[in-house]
């Protein structure tokens, strides 16, 4: 055989890529995929229908270029445009942008990929965020997810953050590092808006810690924080002051969504 060619694949290889492929086939023909979002037919599974994507809101500019919040004129944009609290007041990390905002559409997303099972919501999502935080994904040295507390993930099964730092970091073919951060102790959810951003901060003061084998790794690196929802960034707040004592050089995030910053209420 010639060392320069790749051996040919067996003849039970091709049987069972065909086999498989098959059993995909008649698994779309007895339950053919739906959008993400209602009952309408797609062509594969993860995909939102045509009218669907076009209910999704995207963020655009004119945004602020430290938080990621949109503006909601044109007028107030530009390349070193900042909305009054991040000049009063500016979060911890150096930049985040959303692909979406946090809407009626947008809770149809997310709310399933968090609590139903969802799973496959995260390749759905993940060019939407490779696209609005192209920027920060070119420069990061590691991607890292916000975590879940161990009740919390074991109740979910899984950490809908790890999921999308994983989707990510297939997409693009950044570093990830899915088990850098851990939280200490388990906090009251920050959802749904029953808390003002002071409250917010005081439950996640000391809630997030850096894993003691993973710090070596994160010294001197840039990092890019992922999480599914952007509120008033306690949580993401919490997490860089973990990231930045174990000697992180910068951390941006980047969210599948985000709600107004209610700051700006």
């Amino acid at each position: 055989m010639d060392p320069a060619r790749p051996a040919a694949p067996s003849v039970l290889l091709l049987l069972a890529r065909g086999a498989a492929r098959g059993g995909l086939g008649l698994l779309d023909a007895l339950l053919p995929p739906s959008c993400l979002t209602c009952d309408e037919p797609v062509q594969r599974v993860g995909q939102l229908c045509a009218a669907c994507f076009g209910r999704t809101s995207f963020i655009t500019h004119p945004l602020c270029q430290r938080c990621g919040v949109p503006f909601t004129h044109t007028a107030q944009g530009g390349r070193d445009a900042l909305c009054q609290p991040c000049r009063t007041a500016p979060p911890l990390y150096d930049r985040a942008r959303a692909a979406l905002r946090y809407d009626a559409q947008a809770r149809r997303l997310i709310l399933p990929f968090k609590h139903a099972d969802r799973t496959e919501t995260a390749a759905a999502l993940a060019p939407f965020m490779a696209r609005a935080g192209a920027a920060l994904l070119t420069e990061a040295d590691l991607l890292v997810p916000v975590p879940l507390h161990w009740r919390r993930r074991l109740a979910r099964r899984y950490n809908q953050s790890a999921l999308l730092t994983l989707a990510l970091g297939r997409l693009t073919g950044r570093p990830v590092l899915v088990d850098a951060l851990v939280r200490r102790h388990a906090t009251a959810t920050l959802a749904g808006g029953r808390h003002s951003a002071a409250e917010r901060e005081r439950i996640m003061a000391e809630a997030i810690a850096v894993r003691p084998r993973r710090a070596a790794r994160l010294a001197g690196a840039r990092v890019l924080l992922i999480d599914d929802v952007l509120t008033s960034g306690a949580t993401a707040n919490a997490c860089v002051a973990a990231l930045r004592g174990a000697g992180v050089r910068a951390v941006d995030v980047l969210a599948a969504a985000r709600v107004p910053d209610p700051r700006l209420d």
